[in-house]
């Protein structure tokens, strides 16, 4: 579909906001793709390049960029790389000395966004609940799953951003927490910011493989049973609040590749629990950020789907 300029530069946007919430472990691009309506039109795309090849010896480099829908692309992986770009230290920053805002303000906007999703469901029967609890088990286990120790290998590279392009596209399952649970997370951040081109290249070969085998299985699933399919994305969506919650307590530790002494197993408490100040009145107001923030992407996002 062609966009006018305007319309691509909130695809643009939104593309930033993906690319910005995906470097935080928790939570996930696919969310912002789903709250902003583009979700399916993604999923497409993606799918789409594994039958690229026959479209071009065929027709040419002209339809297969139609086939792809490359414009649309270029313009949200754009969006994307720049929003990981301009936030990477941020939020690195943010994660390490502002834990408990930066989560409470990622908690109110993953429950909003749960609702959201949610109510894109068309018709809600035993099916769609059963699938509703079993995203959001399934999630909820993997966001109390225990780190594993890091590798460094190139072999384990190319499977971690197998893993985690996978997760990225899943509503509630981030990259960056399965780089978490594979030990790979701050090994990858670390790679980014140094330019690490072999680490990134091999890194980048498996997100590509990975997007192009699991797209398909997501398409066909939102095509031949959507409302399942988002059942069960919500489901994923709420399963992640486990990991979001702001107020943790540290059970065990383990060392990083940098000899740092970081947490390996936590558990959610009450705010009163915390040894520290556990920040209450600014989690408070981080929270009601966050979920105002999805009310007017919604918004925006309705108002332009009206408009087309």
């Amino acid at each position: 579909m062609s966009r006018s300029t305007k319309e691509n530069l909130l695809l643009a946007l939104k593309g930033m906001a993906m690319g910005a919430v995906e470097l935080v472990p928790g939570v996930s691009a696919g969310t912002i793709a789903l709250l902003t309506g583009i979700y399916e039109e993604f999923i497409d795309a993606l799918k789409s390049f594994s039958t690229v090849f026959p479209v071009i010896k065929k027709y040419g480099i002209k339809d297969a960029w139609k086939h792809i829908n490359g414009n649309f692309l270029v313009v949200l992986c754009s969006g994307m790389a720049v929003g990981i770009a301009a936030l990477l230290k941020l939020i690195k920053y943010l994660l390490e000395f502002q834990s408990i805002p930066i989560w409470s303000f990622f908690f109110g906007l993953i429950i909003v966004s749960s609702i959201f999703v949610g109510k894109t469901v068309k018709k809600w029967g035993s099916p769609q609940f059963i699938a509703l609890l079993l995203g959001t088990v399934l999630v909820y286990w993997i966001t109390g799953s225990a780190p594993s120790e890091a590798s460094s290998s190139l072999l384990f590279v190319f499977v971690a951003g197998m893993l985690a392009i996978c997760a990225m596209i899943l509503p509630g399952i981030s990259g960056s927490f399965i780089l978490v649970l594979l030990g790979m997370y701050t090994f990858i951040i670390d790679s980014l910011s140094e330019f690490n081109i072999s680490v990134i290249a091999i890194f980048g070969l498996g997100c590509i493989i990975g997007l192009v085998s699991f797209t398909h299985l997501l398409s066909y699933l939102l095509k031949k049973h959507h409302d399942i399919t988002l059942a069960l994305l919500t489901g994923f969506m709420i399963g992640s609040l486990n990991k979001i919650w702001p107020w943790k307590r540290t059970l065990s530790t383990m060392t990083d590749r940098h000899g740092d002494t970081v947490p390996k197993l936590q558990e959610n408490i009450l705010p009163q629990s915390m040894e520290v100040d556990p920040q209450l009145s600014v989690a408070i107001i981080c929270a009601i950020a966050g979920f105002f923030l999805i009310f007017l992407i919604e918004k925006i996002a309705a108002k332009q789907n009206t408009a087309i």
